[in-house]
């Protein structure tokens, strides 16, 4: 059986972390779906594995230099960076992306990624600590601004003992992320507006009416319709997450900004309103409120816009509006009525009494005028995966 892979010229750089040796497998896995691999060892790679061994699952030379005489003769690594459909990182690791992201071209892996307009993948594998650090999220936000594709890294156990979101992902997954870069792309011209994560409604300088939306299904679903080619305009709450590959993020603090944001991002041919909106604000205080033994003055509550229902009622409303409803009881009469009452097309549902906020997975339903889907329970990002392949099938007959 053909795959999507298959005839296609992977470039694949290997960087020095205990993960490299798992290159091998992967090596192994993209010739078997009928790919080229094109290797590429750095320096440090060849600590963990050697050339010998890429080479001959490969079937191919390994490059390890940008001095090498005989094939820089004729600017070789220009040649290689232009010979393949696609660049894979893996391991890719802090080091690797920080010079990524900062353009630098100081060996023969970073010139590569320098001097190429064909599509990237990176694949990280660092300590937790490292993977967490402010330094490496900016530098991953950077190079998914640019283009680059940089998947998410498993939780588990490291290498070092260490225990969190840091290990290579395995190569199944890989390998589907491999083929996803060569997959159709069916909402191409399309405009998706997403909304994602809490928001913010400040009391006083330092406190704020809020909720404990992470932003994580949201961020998922611009993802996931940006991969099927659609330009995706994504307004965060908020949130600490880095933006998705070939997402444009505008984010906001309350709901006003949201409502504005969203305003200033029409016209839009798809709205997937996932964010978690305050539904009320308060008039805040300009002086933290101190507590001195007085009652506190009673709290103002001002309710705040109904972002969904504006883009449902727009003059300029969305070919297709989809809404998320979390709720704690009757999930499939209330997200039916919500549908109704916002002018929703599609209403996402789900249960949020069982400790869904920040976790990785979600288990929904859609509830659309013909009726409600379970979708079971499923990662977040297979839940964003199958609402966009939806999404996508529901376009597939339009102009």
């Amino acid at each position: 059986m053909r795959t999507l892979v298959h005839g296609k010229t992977i470039l694949l750089i290997v960087g020095g972390g205990i993960a490299a040796f798992k290159a091998l497998e992967l090596v192994r896995e993209l010739r078997r779906a009928g790919a080229r691999v094109l290797p590429v060892l750095t320096e440090n790679g060849t600590r963990f594995v050697t050339p010998l061994s890429l080479s001959a699952l490969a079937g191919e030379k390994v490059r390890t230099s940008l001095w090498d005489l005989e094939d820089e003769a004729a600017m070789g690594h220009i040649q290689l960076s232009r010979a393949a459909d696609l660049i894979v990182v893996c391991p890719a690791t802090a080091s690797l992306i920080q010079r990524a992201a900062a353009g630098a071209a100081d060996d023969l892996a970073t010139t590569l990624l320098l001097a190429t307009d064909t599509p990237v993948l990176m694949v990280p594998a660092m300590n937790v600590r490292m993977w967490l650090h402010a330094a490496t999220q900016r530098n991953v936000a950077t190079l998914r601004g640019d283009g680059v594709t940089v998947m998410t890294p498993d939780d588990g156990e490291m290498a070092c003992g260490e225990f969190g979101p840091g290990r290579l992902p395995d190569v199944a997954a890989i390998m589907a992320a491999i083929a996803a870069q060569f997959g159709p792309k069916p909402l191409l011209g399309r405009h998706a507006l997403v909304t994602a994560g809490p928001t913010h409604e400040p009391i006083d300088p330092v406190r704020f009416i809020g909720n404990h939306s992470s932003g994580k299904q949201g961020f998922a679903i611009a993802g996931a319709l940006a991969s099927l080619g659609a330009r995706v305009t994504l307004v965060a709450g908020p949130v600490h997450l880095p933006s998705p590959a070939g997402v444009t993020r505008v984010d906001v603090m309350t709901a006003r900004d949201m409502q504005a944001a969203c305003e200033a991002a029409l016209p839009a041919d798809i709205a997937v309103m996932v964010a978690a909106v305050a539904d009320w604000r308060a008039d805040a205080a300009a002086r933290k409120l101190k507590k001195d033994g007085q009652p506190l003055p009673p709290l103002q509550l001002t309710e705040n816009p109904d972002i969904l229902a504006g883009i449902g009622q727009h003059t300029r409303r969305p070919a297709l509006v989809v809404g998320f409803a979390a709720e704690t009881h009757d999930l499939i009469a209330n997200a039916a009525a919500k549908r109704v009452k916002k002018g929703a097309d599609w209403i996402v549902a789900n249960n949020v009494s069982d400790g869904v906020f920040g976790a990785d997975s979600n288990h929904v339903h859609l509830v659309t005028a013909t009726g409600a889907e379970d979708w079971g329970a499923q990662a977040k990002q297979a839940v964003a995966t199958t609402l966009a392949n939806r999404i996508a099938v529901h376009f597939s007959g339009s102009a």
